[in-house]
């Protein structure tokens, strides 16, 4: 059985205020009784990207749990590389691939420079077509930062992945794709894509408050929260999700 913690968009900036938000949150995670298989975080690490920022979100995601990120809009392509991966600056996408109780978690870099929409671009897509042929017969996590589908949130439907349905071509060909997991909606949802479950994480810095709900669109006083998605030995995929105290 897999048990992954999955949270998004802390948008550490150097403030005590989100700095303690994210505390809060890998202080629950890593007290937990029993530790999760692993600990995935989908983009917005930082808020304008700089390597101050990574440098905070370095020291704020260290966890006895393998610890998965990938970028979000907010990030930036070359201090992300250089600080969090320790690898030399370079502009291109950051997909990664790690392995983590039985299955293959494919990170992908959904993130446009300079833009706040999302896609999955040329080389991220043969990159994991790659990744999903090799997986043999391991379930496979797809992650990236930007929901792939409406969420009924204006606010955040303007600025979701785009082009998707060639997404959901090179999924519709892996039956081995488990889910999809992705952030940037800074609300917890649950729906599905190319006839898999699509998981979205809550945010930790704000909570994004529906179109039929009163108040502010970004909630900054609500608590953060986290997904807990269980793949059990059927290999269907519970998700609960916790409000951090």
């Amino acid at each position: 059985m897999i048990v992954l913690a999955h949270v998004s968009d802390p948008h550490l900036d150097g403030s005590p205020v989100r700095a303690e938000r994210a505390a809060r949150v890998l202080d629950y995670v890593n007290t937990l009784s029993q530790p999760v298989t692993a600990l995935l975080v989908t983009g917005d690490l930082a808020d304008h990207g700089t390597p101050a920022e990574y440098e905070e979100v370095r020291a704020a995601l260290k966890s006895p749990v393998p610890v998965f990120t990938c970028p979000g809009n907010h990030d930036v392509r070359e201090p992300y590389r250089q600080v969090l991966l320790g690898e030399p600056a370079s502009g291109g996408p950051v997909n990664q691939v790690h392995h983590a109780g039985g299955a293959v978690f494919a990170l992908c870099d959904s993130s446009i420079p300079g833009r706040d929409e999302g896609l999955l671009d040329d080389e991220t897509l043969a990159w994991l077509g790659d990744v999903l042929d090799g997986a043999g017969d391991a379930p496979v996590f797809v992650c990236f930062h930007h929901p792939p589908v409406r969420l009924h949130s204006p606010f955040v439907d303007e600025i979701r992945q785009q082009r998707e349905d060639r997404l959901a071509d090179l999924i519709a060909a892996h039956p081995r794709v488990a889910a999809l997991l992705c952030g940037h909606a800074h609300t917890g949802a649950a729906t599905t894509f190319a006839g898999k479950p699509l998981r979205v994480a809550p945010g930790i810095v704000s909570t994004l408050r529906l179109p039929w709900e009163s108040g502010p669109v970004l909630d900054y006083d609500l608590p953060p929260a986290v997904a807990f998605h269980v793949l059990d030995d059927d290999e269907r995929l519970t998700t609960h999700y916790r409000v951090v105290p």
